[in-house]
């Protein structure tokens, strides 16, 4: 084996009677390098932006979210909520209740999603933590309620925190009788906001905090909510959490964790996530033939090589090996170089942010990157079996032209 190396080393780098096998060499491991790079770059930008969807979700989606099976609403049994109170690993919960209305402020209308919450709401998620303007105030201290739209509906309606123009609110009526007049058909409330919040465009432009109350009382409902959203304790079991609070709703309630409540869009991320890992690997398939051309012209060249080692007693295993390490030697150091390329460039970016997103309504000005560690062993592993078979593949064949004919091919 050292042998083979060493011989392998000396025909890579030695100079050639022709200067096209040198060019195409270098080509070879620039293409290697350039691929290498690229899918570190690429999966580690998935990574940041994995990781910038997560914290924006993770500021809405509470760690457990309780819905009913059928229907929009259920009443919150009491003796129920007892039993969750108890259950090992729960911070706390809040109960919510969301419905579609339409808000009108001052001359202008908009369709958004009101959610009624109670005063533990901003201990389950971090909603409190993203005010852009105000404060994340509910209920005063004489139990006046307050608004917190998001900034998208802020900006389409025109919406100040002055307190002196409020905010109109109307929902289609539960009950009571068909009216001919138009007015009587809905339910209308104002309130005045006390903040507006910013995370990310699509909730911003889609709801507005009420306190669970005043949600109530607009939807004509007594006690009933859309959702019991829980918050788990540090270093809590969420599988067995999960588990237990299954167990004490039952069948007809559906227990989700952060992961299913968002369950379309991770998997969507991920099958990108895989389908740009393919398509950087076929580009580095192509790039790969120009080892097999280098390797071919190496090969043709040293035939008369080849014979001398013959006749000093290496067999045909020992010279296959010198020039598939050589194939190989050239995707190593195409893959180191493009391992430590895509490490600086990755680096730079979480430094320095040189690459600016277009977006302003995201927490992140730059594209976020994250480097992981199964990243730097499965992007090298991938390029390495890639390079083995552009170095297999014509010392199989082209070596039976030099080689002994009695011997088996590898």
């Amino acid at each position: 084996m050292r042998l083979s190396l060493y011989i392998a080393k000396r025909y890579l780098f030695a100079r050639k009677s022709r200067n096209a096998i040198n060019v195409i060499s270098a080509v070879s491991v620039a293409g290697v390098a350039v691929g290498t790079m690229a899918l570190i770059i690429i999966l580690s930008v998935f990574n940041g932006l994995e990781m910038l969807v997560q914290s924006i979700f993770n500021t809405f989606d509470p760690h457990l979210k309780i819905t009913v099976a059928e229907g929009k609403t259920f009443e919150a049994d009491t003796a129920k909520l007892t039993l969750l109170s108890n259950v090992e690993g729960i911070s706390c919960y809040s109960l919510t209740l969301e419905e579609n209305a339409l808000l009108k402020y001052g001359d202008r209308q908009y369709i958004a999603i009101i959610k009624g919450v109670d005063d533990f709401y901003s201990c389950v998620t971090g909603i409190d933590s993203t005010i852009w303007d105000g404060e994340f105030l509910l209920k005063s201290d004489k139990d006046r309620p307050f608004a917190v739209p998001g900034i998208g509906i802020a900006r389409y309606l025109g919406l100040n925190i002055n307190f002196i123009t409020p905010l109109n609110i109307y929902v289609p009526r539960r009950t009571g009788s068909v009216n001919l007049n138009p007015e009587n058909a809905f339910v209308r409330k104002f309130i005045f906001p006390s903040g507006i919040f910013q995370v990310e465009q699509e909730y911003d432009s889609k709801y507005v905090y009420v306190p669970i109350d005043f949600a109530r009382e607009l939807l004509e409902y007594d006690s009933a909510v859309s959702s019991i959203e829980i918050k788990f304790k540090n270093q809590a079991d969420p599988a067995g959490i999960q588990k237990n609070v299954t167990k004490i709703f039952g069948s007809g309630f559906v227990v989700q964790n952060r992961y299913q409540q968002q369950e379309i869009f991770y998997k969507v991320m991920r099958s990108e996530r895989l389908a740009i890992f393919v398509i950087l690997t076929f580009i580095l398939i192509i790039a790969s033939f120009n080892i097999i051309g280098s390797l071919t012209m190496l090969i043709i060249e040293k035939e008369r090589d080849v014979e001398i080692l013959k006749s000093l007693g290496a067999d045909n295993n020992l010279i296959r090996k010198i020039f598939i390490i050589e194939g190989w030697l050239i995707s190593i150091i195409g893959a180191i170089a493009g391992i430590l390329s895509g490490f600086v460039i990755c680096l730079l970016q979480q430094e320095y942010g040189i690459v600016r997103l277009q977006s302003d309504s995201l927490i992140m000005k730059s594209y976020p990157v994250v480097m992981k560690l199964k990243d730097f062993i499965i992007v090298p592993s991938t390029v390495l079996l890639i390079g083995y078979w552009a170095a297999w593949y014509p010392v199989r064949y082209l070596t039976k032209k030099y080689l002994s004919k009695n011997e088996k091919p590898i």
